[in-house]
């Protein structure tokens, strides 16, 4: 056995000896990234040199290499025995290898026979099982088109075996009704009456519709099927057949308010989801008669009747008619699970027709042109909806009649933003009109619409208050505008509010040429500018007091934040009111001083024209000295003119 390799280690020293382990590496230094399998010196050297010296890196990696060599050395060594003996243990190596080739190769191929079996086998299950779908897939196709032919048939044969509608039931033929019935193979026994004929035919109508909604379902799976478009006219046939059947049933039912005949009828027109032809039967059938004798639709009605778009009236009738001839219909389709929850006859069949009746008999009623009349309307309507969704059962119900297309179409007739427009004209041009004038006017024993007196003493002030309260009047608000209201209210008050301060403005510079609107401040006496502040007051207490709880008061229903910002907006605009005052204040002082300026003046004028006169002189010296020493130079001064009078006279 060949000598192990001898490692040729150079001696140590003593910083070796003394110092970290030769395996001790810098924290930059990692030698388990050279085994990663995408590592690069290039990138690893250059990325080291940014904050490593090369010198240090060169070293490092000399050691490290050192460290290598000493570790294969030391594993050479470990194992070096076994692999000098490894060539003398692999004796007949290739014997043995001959010798299992021969059972794998046999095992290979029998895998392989058993593979392609199975393969076969497999391939025989699959189209096994694809026949057998495709065999599951024409037997339910062929059981589809059997059981559409046995529905056809099926409904054929009921509607022959129904009992024929007489010319005349509502006279009670019951000779008529009974030959029919026989001559159709209905048993007498059932026939007894009308009552019974219709109860009896609704019931066989609301089977033949159940039929047919099945018929629906089996034309829905087997469409593009030449047996299925065969039978297309046939099932055509017997639907037409049974929707006017069926719309007779229900007619017949409805002018005679049997519930049990129309109760089958609803739900025949729901199994066939044909709801619409119900409630267009019962609106032309009882609903259309009742509103055209309230709201005739013919111009000769129409002239001969009242002359005025009004309908608070015409809404009090309908609803006494609705409460006579169409609530028993209402309580019908809203029972508990009946399933008849899919009609809507509030909004398809009664508000409908109300609305098709004032479109053409009272079309005015929805004009804001003469927006009082509008605004009644409006709410009278309002009312008529909320007595409609009365009838509805539940929420869900309310929610489905407002969101019905005739709802909204009734709705979009009531134009809020064109009636508001014409309000702010007529409540904005008042105030506009009264601002604009060149002069102050004063008022005495102004009323207010209650009949109370307002204290206050200028038009001006009059008219802003009553356009205020104009904004929240029972015969002008509409809460759905209330915001738009609000904002108006507001604007009234700042216009008020420019209006003084742009007048103190002027008056102050003494040009109103810049300014129109400013004349009545130039030509405004101290007295004015008085009447001014204790108007300004009145309004600042009424505004933030009785103005502001009837604004509250009448859209309580806003929450608690609304509520705080609309208090908070209208107290504003009464502090921009008070803030006037003090700059009213200092005009009344400056038009006194100047008034005072003046006087002064020409009495001194005055004194010097008496002086004048040779033996007044003395007199004179004594009376502007006096004047000069005073402390009271306004009252001494008409004392001393009237003194100096008395001399010269």
């Amino acid at each position: 056995m060949a000598d192990p390799i001898l490692a040729a280690t150079p001696p140590r020293s003593a910083t070796d000896l003394f110092s970290d382990p030769l395996d001790s590496h810098p924290l930059w230094f990692k030698p388990s990234l050279f085994l990663s399998a995408n590592f690069d010196s290039e990138s690893y050297i250059s990325e080291l040199r940014t904050f490593v010296p090369f010198d240090t890196l060169r070293s490092e990696l000399d050691a490290h290499l050192a460290s290598l060599n000493h570790e294969l050395i030391d594993l050479i060594n470990r194992d070096y025995a076994d692999f000098v003996n490894l060539s003398t243990k692999l004796v007949d190596v290739d014997a043995s290898v001959v010798r299992m080739r021969a059972p794998l190769v046999e095992l290979r191929e029998k895998i392989e026979q058993y593979r392609g079996s199975v393969d076969r086998s497999l391939v025989a299950l699959r189209n096994g099982l694809n026949q057998r779908s495709e065999a599951a897939s024409a037997r339910e196709t062929l059981e589809l088109l059997l059981d559409t032919y046995k529905v056809v048939s099926k409904v054929e044969k009921l509607i022959k075996e129904l009992p024929s509608m007489p010319a005349d039931w509502s006279n009670g033929d019951a000779d008529l009704a009974e030959k029919n019935s026989t001559s159709n193979g209905i048993s007498t026994q059932h026939v007894e009456n009308g009552t019974n004929l219709r109860e009896t035919q609704s019931m066989l109508l609301e089977r033949i519709a159940s039929e047919m909604n099945r018929l629906k379902f089996y034309m829905a799976h087997a469409q593009n099927l030449p047996f299925i478009e065969n039978m297309e006219k046939r099932i055509q046939s017997a639907s037409l057949l049974l929707d006017a059947i069926l719309g007779h049933c229900f007619t017949d039912g409805l002018e005679h308010q049997d519930a049990n005949a129309i109760y089958n009828c609803l739900r025949a027109y729901a199994a066939i989801d044909n709801t619409r032809s119900a409630e267009e039967i019962f609106r032309t059938t009882i609903v259309a008669p009742l509103i055209q004798k309230i709201i005739p639709h013919e111009t000769s009605a129409v002239v001969a009747g009242s002359s005025t778009d009004e309908l608070e009236n015409d809404y009090q009738q309908i609803k006494q008619s609705i409460d006579k001839d169409c609530k028993f219909l209402l309580e019908i389709s809203s029972t508990e699970n009946s399933g008849l929850h899919v009609f809507d006859f509030l909004a398809n069949s009664i508000l409908k027709e109300v609305l098709l009746a004032i479109q053409k008999g009272k079309p005015g009623a929805f004009s804001p042109g003469r927006p009082t009349e509008f605004l009644k309307n409006y709410k009278s309507s309002l009312d008529f909806l909320a007595l409609l969704e009365g009838y509805c059962p539940s929420r869900s119900a309310v929610a489905k009649f407002r969101s019905e297309a005739v709802y909204i179409e009734f709705m979009k007739q009531w134009n809020i933003g064109v009636y508001f427009s014409l309000r702010f004209q007529e409540i904005a041009g008042a105030l506009d009109s009264a601002l604009n004038a060149t002069s102050l006017v004063p008022v005495q024993n102004v009323l207010s619409a209650q009949g109370k007196s307002l204290e206050l003493t200028l038009k001006q002030s009059v008219t802003l208050l009553e356009s205020l309260r104009s904004c929240w009047r029972e015969d002008v608000l509409v809460l759905s505008c209330s915001d738009k209201f609000l904002r108006l209210s507001l604007q009234l008050l700042s216009r008020y509010s420019n209006w003084l301060s742009s007048g103190l403005a002027a008056r102050k510079v003494g040009n109103t040429g810049s300014s129109p609107g400013c004349e009545w401040a130039i030509s405004a006496v101290p007295e004015d500018f008085i009447y001014i502040i204790h108007d300004i007051n009145f309004l600042a207490k009424e505004i933030c007091g009785d103005y502001l709880e009837r604004v509250l008061k009448l859209l309580s229903s806003c929450s608690a934040d609304v509520l705080d910002s609309i208090k908070q907006s209208i107290l504003q605009g009464g502090k921009s009111l008070k803030d006037l005052v003090p700059l009213l204040i200092n005009t009344i002082i400056e038009a006194l001083v100047e008034k005072s300026i003046e006087v002064s003046y020409n009495s001194l004028i005055l004194l010097f024209e008496l002086a004048m006169e040779g033996d007044k002189v003395l007199i004179f010296f004594h009376c502007f000295k006096y004047f000069l020493d005073s402390d009271r130079c306004g009252d001494d001064l008409i004392y001393l003119l009237i003194e100096l009078r008395n001399c010269r006279l």
